[in-house]
């Protein structure tokens, strides 16, 4: 586990232009009843006095040496007073707060932060070597590093087991992440675009089960798999893009199947007041999603909930069939490029992928119709937000063209996936609002 540096996030965002200052831009994090809340401040001080705006609300202030005063008054009229003091990558201070259930009481609560680097140049590789792994999807952990809009990310990641391509374990089972990246100018009800460039089996050896998952047991199947769930070690030819299942016999001698190599999770983090999650689970953050389709060439889109967005990447999977049925798929470690832009003010309420082909929904939750639903209803809602739809085009477009996968079986939420040919659509009409 990473310590808490300063603790991160609660993010705001102080851009301060001062002389001396000019476009710094901070972290804040604030502790509210021992849970941190993330904010955005702009703050442009001239000379001692300070001015922008929290969350768009506006702000007013001075900035005098090393402190920064200010208030914020919200839209119902509502005055914050932060008092803050600036070191050089640091600010540590208090936010007076009113208390949310006693208008006439107000509470004060601790804010520390830290300095965001300055962008210099244009889009670039970062090529970042993991030395810590997350089980959780976390809001309140570290940025392993920060990047910008269109900049691309080289790493690698952990199998579902915690073990590294040399077969080292490196972090605590139940699908590790790494991360997580801090993508700078995301701010909740934007849509982080992660466009999946490369992924390359590191290592000749994956993992699986040969068990069946409950959700995909008839009865009369019961009694025989109660003696299944042995675990298989699958052989991975990586200049042949095969894979087999070592020492196989009997009607698997001869079996062989081309990989098809995927991201089982992929996530920002969660939302304000939301814990953190752990890395098994899904929500519509993403999460340990299983999805087949978060493949090489594919774009996946999720819902900005934090400042910073927050992208974890990890749970290799040399191949998965739909559902995942034998509760682990083909797992290993993985070598990942991605690249990372932003929809500003475009939000969505649940992942979406997109291929040169098909635009893919993907719906999670704890039942199978409950997942469908959300599938559909995620589907409709992009056919009508960017592609111009009524409610009544839409139905027919589903009526006629919908198809749909079970993405997985095995977690404690399943995930169904609504999938539409984009040949059989008009031009998306919403492409604007990206970031530069």
């Amino acid at each position: 586990m990473v310590p808490a540096i300063r603790p991160v996030l609660a993010l705001a965002v102080v851009i301060l232009s001062a002389t001396s200052h000019a476009g710094d831009t901070w972290i804040l994090r604030t502790d509210l009843w021992h849970s941190p809340a993330f904010s955005t401040l702009i703050a442009h001080p001239d000379k001692v006095r300070l001015e922008g705006s929290l969350d768009g609300d506006a702000i007013t202030g001075k900035a005098d040496g090393r402190e920064l005063v200010f208030d914020s008054t919200d839209g119902q009229g509502r005055v914050s007073r932060y008092r803050l003091r600036r070191t050089k990558d640091d600010v540590t201070g208090t936010a007076d707060l009113p208390d949310p259930n006693d208008g006439n009481r107000r509470v004060t609560h601790a804010v520390t932060g830290w300095k965001l680097p300055e962008r210099t140049g244009g889009p670039r590789l970062w090529d970042y070597r993991p030395d810590s792994y997350s089980n959780t999807w976390d809001a309140d952990r570290k940025p392993v590093l920060v990047v910008w809009p269109g900049d691309t990310i080289h790493t690698t990641t952990l199998d579902s087991g915690g073990v590294d391509a040399t077969g080292v374990t490196r972090a605590l089972f139940g699908n590790p992440q790494t991360g997580p990246f801090f993508v700078a100018g995301a701010v909740p009800g934007d849509t982080l675009v992660v466009h999946i460039r490369r992924l390359r089996l590191d290592r000749d050896y994956a993992d699986s089960l040969d068990t069946i998952v409950g959700r995909a047991l008839g009865a009369s199947l019961v009694p025989d798999a109660g003696h299944l769930g042995k675990p298989v070690r699958w052989i991975l030819d990586r200049e042949k893009g095969l894979a087999r299942p070592e020492n196989a016999s009997g009607a698997l001698r001869d079996y062989v199947v081309p990989v098809k190599p995927m991201l089982g999770g992929l996530a920002v983090a969660p939302g304000f007041g939301m814990p953190p999650i752990s890395t098994g689970d899904t929500s519509r953050f993403g999460g340990n999603m299983d999805f087949n389709e978060v493949i090489e060439g594919n774009t996946v889109y999720l819902p900005v909930q934090q400042p910073g967005a927050l992208l974890y990447v990890g749970d290799a999977h040399a191949l998965q069939g739909d559902g995942e049925t034998s509760q682990y798929a083909l797992e290993t470690s993985m070598d990942v490029t991605v690249t990372v832009d932003l929809i500003h003010g475009r939000p969505i309420s649940m992942p979406r992928v997109e291929s040169p082909e098909r635009i893919m929904v993907l719906g999670q939750a704890g039942s199978l119709d409950d997942a469908l639903k959300a599938a559909s209803t995620g589907m409709i809602q992009w056919l009508r937000n960017d592609y111009g739809m009524t409610l009544s085009q839409a139905a027919q477009v589903m009526g006629s063209a919908i198809h749909y996968d079970v993405a997985n079986l095995a977690g404690r939420s399943v995930g169904v996936a609504a999938k539409l040919d984009k040949r059989l659509l008009p031009l998306p009409h919403v492409r604007e609002n990206r970031a530069e």
